[in-house]
């Protein structure tokens, strides 16, 4: 099934059905964010086990550590 076609069935379901499609997706979109982070969170974790995160309070430091 093609983007279209669910498009399509979508456009087609019940006034008291859209709000529910609306709410899933809502909630999948949770979800993937909130795994897109958790994953994010295990990389930092490694790269600062592994001492390759630098911290600074310089703002200076900080704008270099960006451009490099």
């Amino acid at each position: 099934m093609v983007f279209s076609d669910v498009v399509e069935v979508i456009k087609n379901l019940s006034t008291d059905e859209k709000p529910e499609i609306q709410l899933l997706l809502q909630q999948y979109l949770r979800e993937e964010r909130r795994d897109e982070m958790q994953a994010n969170f295990a990389i930092a974790q490694a790269e600062q086990q592994n001492g390759e995160l630098t911290f600074s309070s310089d703002i200076n430091e900080l704008r270099q550590l960006i451009e490099d």
